[in-house]
């Protein structure tokens, strides 16, 4: 049987740790990244600049370069230009823990749906 290239399907691997997908949403509000991005649960603002977020957790990869793992997306929304050089989206002013709560709240919000 040939598995060695299969992967669980991206809900199925996105438990983060010591994350709170409830203090996420409150850092995507406070630090403003819906006025880039639509973001599930977020009212307003709902930018256009980036890609939306809805069913976030359903894509294989982060910015269409990066496997769509936890501590990847943490680490690219704390710092993307350092996770992902190159990218458009700059470093935002976020703690690690920050970082985690709202990759917790993007997977939440994608299982939800």
């Amino acid at each position: 049987m040939l598995t060695a290239g299969c992967e669980a399907s991206p809900g199925k691997s996105q438990h983060m740790a010591q994350a709170d997908a409830v203090r996420g949403k409150l850092a995507i509000e406070r630090a403003g990244c819906g006025a880039c991005h639509d973001i599930p649960g977020i009212r307003w603002p709902k930018g256009q600049a980036g890609p939306s977020l809805q069913g976030f957790g359903d894509q294989g990869m982060i910015a269409g370069r990066l496997p769509n793992r936890p501590d990847l997306l943490a680490a690219y929304v704390r710092n993307a230009p350092a996770t992902l050089p190159g990218t458009t989206m700059p470093r935002m002013p976020l703690t690690p823990a920050e970082a985690r709560d709202i990759a917790a709240y993007l997977y939440a919000a994608s299982a939800r749906r």
